[in-house]
Parts: C-alpha cells; structure tokens; sequence
C-alpha cells in the first residue's frame, strides 16, 4: 500500500506541472482528493482505480452530512472524477475514465439572475478551470467586469490597454459608438490589475486589454465556452451565460433602490424601454422569494 501523502503529492504535481493549474485550484483538488482517502483509508492507484459510481456517491453522501450544499457538491464531484482518471492512468489503465455519476440535480424553472455568490462562484470556476494561471486570472477579470459594470462582453473586449490603471470609473463604448461611464468597484480593478501582472503579453496602449493564448484579441467565443464548462460543474443553470452577468448587475440595482433612468445611463440602453424590463425581472425574483420563504403560498 502506498502512504496518502505519496498520492496526494503525485496529484498536486500532476495539476502544477502537468495541468497548469493556479495554486488555489490545486489546494482545493488536493484537499478534495485527500478527504476522499480519508474515508477510504490504507489504499493504492489500483485500489483508487477499482472505485466505481456506487462507492462515489456514497462519499459524497458523507459531505452533504457534512453541511454542503449543491454548487459545493457539484465542484467536489469534478475535482474526485479528475483525481479518479489520474490514478486509473496511474493504474495502468488505457485512455482511463471517471465513473459514471451525474451531478446535483437542481431545480427547474424561469431563469433568474444569477445571485452574487453565484456570479463570485462562477468567475472563481472559470479561472480554476483555465489552462494556466494568466488565462484564468484573464477569464475571471471578464466575468467581473460584466457583473460588476454591467458591460455587455463586446464592450468588454473591446477595452484597450489605454484604459490602464483602471480608476474608480471607465469610460465604455457601446452600441452605436454611444460611450458612457460606469462605476468600477475595487474587486473589478483588482481582478484587471491581476490579469494584467501575469499577462505574457506587452500591454500596448492601442492593442487589447483582453488577450487570446496566442496575443490577439480575446474572441467571445472563448468566454462562452470557459463560462459553460465552469457552469456544468458548479451546477449552476444554462441560464448562466455571460450575458446573464450583466442582466444580474441590473436586477440587483434596481433591487436596491436604483431608479430606471440612472440604471439605463448604466446600461447604455437606448430608450427607457430596453431598461423597464428589469422591473418585471425583480418582481420575479421577490416573489420567488416570498413563496420559498412562505411555502403554504405556492400553488
């Protein structure tokens, strides 16, 4: 039998070197990994290989004991299926797979906003999900910049590096070369102030801010696709999209107490109209609310 600390130090080499992983994402593998041997305790890669759906979900029925709720769930299964691929390829199993267990199941129904630890949780997934550091630090700095400014994701990248050092306001140009200024709250310039440190790329001030793998322009096509994989494990609905970061900037606005010609200035919306939507949205969302808090009201 092999000692737990030789596994998990295999893993966490693996994710650093082999993935690419930050460091926060393979502390949290790691950490994952090693409760899961806990449970399991004096094993092996074979022993590890041999586990199948049955034993995974009892595991994680132990955590749910524990207190955790479905996005953290959700996150633990992903993490225990990377780590179960591994050491079935340690094994000396060929082209090797998780076992076969489906997420939380969650509820269906309208699509709401994204909530705040929502929109946190999913921009700390994209970056945990990147293929090297700089790139997640650059996907999360995206998504913050949409929730938290309310920008639409082609206004966004089509920031320059010009607009460096982000201030406490950032002048955006959006549809119809309209240009507006929004507020920038310290979390957003933080996260742009990271991306920019580890960015390989020399940071021109007519070239843009955002950048692909390959130094272009950052497409949109990109942050989609980041924002679904990150979305699948949190467990979180499809109706977490990109754009849906900037709809939830704002419903939670106008939830505390912003008026709708400051909300559309916000927005860059054209007419009042665009703007009046998000009254319907947060109706919505309180009677939700109301009726989880009030359960002999459904119906």
């Amino acid at each position: 039998m092999a000692h737990k600390a030789d596994l998990l130090e295999a893993w966490g080499d693996h994710l650093a070197h082999g993935r690419r992983r930050s460091p926060h994402t393979v502390r949290a593998y790691v950490a994952t990994a090693n409760r899961l041997l806990d449970g399991l305790g004096e094993t092996d890669w074979q022993a590890l290989a041999a586990l199948d759906a049955p034993a995974l979900r009892a595991h994680l029925a132990a955590r749910r004991q524990d207190g955790i709720g479905n996005v953290s769930a959700a996150r633990e299964l992903s993490a225990l299926k990377a780590f179960l691929i591994f050491a079935r390829g340690k094994a000396g199993i060929p082209q090797a797979s998780a076992p076969r267990l489906k997420g939380p199941r969650l509820k269906k129904g309208l699509p709401r906003p994204v909530t705040p630890d929502e929109a946190v949780n999913l921009a700390a997934g994209v970056e945990e999900d990147a293929a090297e550091p700089w790139i997640g630090s650059r996907d999360r700095a995206v998504l913050l910049l949409l929730y938290g400014a309310g920008l639409r994701i082609a206004e966004a990248l089509s920031l320059t590096a010009s607009a460096l050092p982000l201030g406490e306001t950032l002048v955006v140009t959006g549809k119809g070369g309209k240009q507006r200024v929004v507020p920038v709250l310290p979390i957003v310039r933080d996260a742009v102030a990271d991306y920019v440190a580890k960015c390989p790329w020399p940071m021109a001030r007519d070239q843009a801010l955002f950048r692909g793998a390959k130094g272009g322009p950052l497409a949109q096509g990109m942050v989609q696709r980041a924002v679904a994989r990150a979305r699948v494990y949190l467990g979180l609905p499809a109706s977490a999209t990109p754009h849906a970061l900037r709809h939830s900037f704002a419903t939670h606005l106008l939830g505390a107490g912003a008026d709708l010609r400051s909300l559309q200035e916000l927005l860059g919306h054209a007419s009042l109209g665009s703007t009046q939507i998000y009254t319907r949205v947060d109706a919505a969302t309180l009677l939700d609310v109301y009726r989880n808090a009030h359960p002999r009201e459904r119906g």
